[in-house]
């Protein structure tokens, strides 16, 4: 591998055999070299092969900017989560969490604290990411000796779920979008029956899960297809009566006008989560 960059002693650009460019990190890689030498490999510790070019182009600029530490510490949350999720993420990640973390310390050095109001439905409809989050903070304590609050355990999984369903940059502000109207859906359906949900139940858990995909699915301009026979929807909506009334309350607040096989879902899950 030759050296075809340096953003100092400890970060280079280089290409590899098949003229492929990565971002390379380790101790003193970069020390009394020039560009144009070849890699000394004993000292590779991180690899970043970013396939997507405008990732990989908007790294290299935050390489300009932000200290390898911070860079090295958010290589080892990434593979951290990819362990735990067992998940395809997105490259957008390394820019948009490094950029997040060295900002949110910059601010924390300054007395700022970066709150994140939607901290309690993170908790609750995205525990794998959160619980990601809470080691993130544990890794930027031992790495950096900040102690940031729990809030920033929900930013990071915010980073994480965004990096899970979407192909774009920064999308941040939609998934805590999408995660306050799964709260205010499920509150609806609260005050329509009167209830406490069970929220350890499989059935919470897997209308939680459906709303998530349903949101995809409008993010996209996407909807479940209509099937030509309407006569399953016909059915439930007789013999679930009040679990459709309550879809259709669902539909008003959405403001969009649902496919029949959105709807016919939608009514399942409700009937299946109020009953006892």
């Amino acid at each position: 591998m030759i050296i075809k960059k340096i953003f100092n002693n400890n970060a280079i650009v280089a290409k590899d055999s098949n003229k492929n460019e990565i971002v390379i990190m380790g101790c003193g890689i970069a020390f009394k070299k020039s560009v144009g030498d070849e890699v000394d490999e004993n000292l590779i510790e991180k690899i970043f092969i970013l396939k997507q070019k405008d990732a990989s182009e908007k790294f290299k600029l935050l390489l300009e900017d932000v200290p390898s530490e911070y860079v090295s510490l958010c290589y080892d949350i990434i593979e951290y989560a990819k362990n735990i999720l067992n998940v395809k993420l997105n490259d957008y990640l390394y820019v948009t969490l490094t950029d997040h973390i060295y900002n949110t310390i910059k601010l924390f050095d300054e007395g700022i604290k970066n709150s994140n109001p939607l901290i309690w439905e993170i908790k609750k409809f995205y525990p794998k990411e959160y619980n990601i989050g809470l080691k993130a903070l544990e890794f930027i304590e031992s790495e950096l000796g900040k102690k940031l609050p729990e809030d920033e355990a929900g930013n990071i999984a915010l980073h994480l779920i965004n990096a899970q369903i979407n192909n774009s940059f920064s999308n941040i502000e939609n998934i805590a979008d999408q995660t306050k109207k799964i709260q205010d859906i499920l509150n609806i359906v609260r005050y329509t029956y009167g209830i406490t949900l069970d929220e350890k139940s499989i059935s919470y858990e897997r209308f939680v899960t459906h709303l998530r995909f349903f949101f995809q699915r409008l993010n996209k301009k996407e909807q479940i297809n209509e099937v030509e026979d309407d006569f399953l929807l016909k059915k439930v909506k007789t013999k679930y009566k009040k679990a459709y009334e309550c879809m259709l309350k669902i539909e008003k607040y959405l403001g969009i006008e649902l496919t029949d096989e959105e709807k016919l879902y939608l009514t399942i899950h409700i009937q299946r989560i109020t009953q006892r």
